[in-house]
């Protein structure tokens, strides 16, 4: 269901000061900058920069499927439940986080972006891929 790590968003309440930080450890400028939403491509990960989250929440990690609908509909199954609804972002990105039955928190996020090679791709296509 899960083809890897693909997005950690930071709380970023002061966006330009995070964005001259996370330029400088990176080493690049963002690919995506807009008031509401930074975005870094760091080795085929996005890193990414938001001014409305919570720092006391603490980062968000989402890992990415090819079907967040199917891949919400497994993690329901399985005793998890909605914490933020899927929602399309913008440029066909779709992202949305459940909490697991032990508390913890699970982003998804379905990337049109990233793709899956032939030499990355897993050998099922179960629910989720």
């Amino acid at each position: 269901m899960l083809l890897g790590l693909r997005t950690v968003v930071y709380p970023a309440p002061d966006l330009a000061a995070a964005k001259e930080w996370w330029s400088a450890v990176l080493g690049v400028q963002p690919y995506f900058d807009e008031p509401f939403f930074v975005g870094f491509n760091p080795g085929g990960y996005e890193l990414g920069l938001d001014p409305a989250a919570d720092p006391e929440a603490g980062p968000q990690t989402y890992w990415g499927v090819r079907s967040i609908d199917a891949a919400a509909a497994r993690l329901t199954e399985l005793g998890a439940v909605p914490v933020d609804a899927i929602a399309d972002v913008g440029d066909g990105i779709r992202l949305g986080t459940f909490r697991a039955p032990d508390g913890s928190i699970l982003g998804l996020i379905e990337n049109p972006v990233f793709t899956v090679t032939a030499a990355t791709a897993p050998e099922s296509d179960g629910p989720g891929r």
